[in-house]
């Protein structure tokens, strides 16, 4: 963050005042020229003796966008270092918030023009501020202007003090809302972030968990685009998106109750069931940008985890062949690319013609999984009994035939 040394009696803020209008009105000539700049300066100096510091930041910026077009990039820092921290002079939380709202949206006129430069203005903005909720502001501000100005890599290091940051700002459900959708669309500009997006744009449809239709309502875009992302993304195997109230309102509306149907298919079905479902929306699926051969490479990794949920754990290879409509030659191919995705552990019996399987990923993770864990682990508590069981049993068995020995030797 940068730091302003004063070089001078003259109070910085009196000083960005006198340099930008000076600079403002450089060019109408010093008769026109000096009294506009002494006025200025006069009101400056009333607004510091009155504490009327709202009124003091509406007025150094008032010359900012000639600066951001005629000064350096260090100058530019440097005015906008002062300016910002004026807002450290107020005591009420709510007139501090309000300086932040105007720098901010100064700042972020022209995204596109030194864009880095205009982050770093706004994070020294959001260092000098204590109230949580001016924070989380400038913060969200930083992150659209990073997105608007194709700077995104800027911000993106931050998101993992998000939990963090969370219980310091203690903001309500419609601003996370709002924060969680804008970190999805920064990570967006990123394929290689998908999956992180995806995490974010899930986190945002969760939040309207409990709420009414109409406020449903305003999630359907955004939970077609995080079905989409989670049907594109080729490491994605598992979601509990289908619990979740945004999502699950697609299904019985006209205008997006196949993307529901889609994300059923990828969740619970297998396949065959994609073919069927590609023949007859076709369109729709290029419209949403899946690329067909994607979808049946990730459709037969999932059908192939499916086959291994089965409870004998053992897969025959016709079952993986006519399962995943593959060719004998590369059936244990795909089980390397399921076991590689860490998708699934087993072992494959090539003189029997069948993969036995010791885990595998669960799609969907609901209340039947639940249940079904249940009974494992009660099954496997059994086990454990019976064999501590058997032990204490050869223990007893094994004193008793040592005590016997004793009395015959004796």
């Amino acid at each position: 963050m940068t730091t302003i040394l004063p070089t001078s009696e003259e109070d910085p803020a009196l000083s960005v005042v006198r340099f930008t209008s000076e600079l403002s009105w450089a060019d109408a000539g010093p008769e026109v020229a000096e009294p506009q700049v002494s006025r200025l300066c006069t009101e400056a100096q009333e607004c510091m003796v009155m504490a009327r510091w709202f009124d003091l930041v509406s007025l150094m910026l008032t010359s900012a966008d000639v600066i951001l077009s005629k000064v350096s990039e260090k100058d530019l820092e440097c005015i906008f270092t002062v300016i910002c921290n004026v807002v450290t002079k107020s005591e009420s939380p709510d007139e501090a918030l309000e300086m932040a709202k105007l720098i901010s949206a100064k700042i972020t006129q022209q995204p596109s023009d030194k864009p880095a430069l205009r982050l770093k203005i706004l994070f020294n903005l959001y260092n000098l501020l204590e109230n949580p909720y001016s924070r989380f502001f400038v913060y969200l501000s930083a992150l659209n202007l990073a997105i608007n100005g194709k700077v995104t890599e800027h911000v993106i290091p931050s998101f993992k003090k998000i939990e963090s940051f969370l219980k310091e700002w203690n903001i309500g459900v419609s601003d996370q809302r709002q924060l969680f959708l804008t970190i999805s669309n920064v990570l967006r500009e990123h394929k290689s972030l998908a999956k992180e997006s995806f995490k974010f744009l899930s986190k945002y449809l969760a939040t309207f968990s409990g709420e009414d239709a109409y406020i449903l309502s305003e999630a359907k875009e955004e939970a077609v685009r995080t079905i989409v992302e989670f049907v594109k993304a080729p490491d994605l195997f598992q979601c509990d998106l289908l619990d979740m109230p945004a999502v699950g309102q697609l299904e019985k509306d006209a205008k997006h109750a196949l993307a529901y149907q889609l994300l059923k298919i990828f969740l619970t079905q297998r396949l065959d069931a994609y073919l069927e479902f590609q023949t007859a929306n076709s369109t729709l699926l290029k419209g949403y940008g899946l690329v067909h051969e994607d979808c049946i490479t990730k459709m037969r990794l999932i059908s192939l985890v499916d086959l291994g949920s089965d409870e004998s754990g053992r897969i025959p290879y016709s079952l993986i062949r006519d399962t995943l409509q593959i060719n004998d030659e590369v059936i244990e191919l795909w089980v390397v690319k399921a076991i590689t995705a860490k998708l699934m552990d087993c072992k494959m019996d090539q003189m029997n013609q069948v993969v036995i399987v010791s885990r595998c990923t669960e799609r969907v993770f609901g209340q039947q999984q639940w249940l079904t864990l249940r009974s494992k682990l009660a099954t496997w508590r059994g086990n454990v009994a019976n064999v501590i069981s058997t032990i204490r049993a050869n223990r007893i068995a094994e004193d008793g035939s040592q005590a016997v020995q004793g009395l015959v030797i004796r």
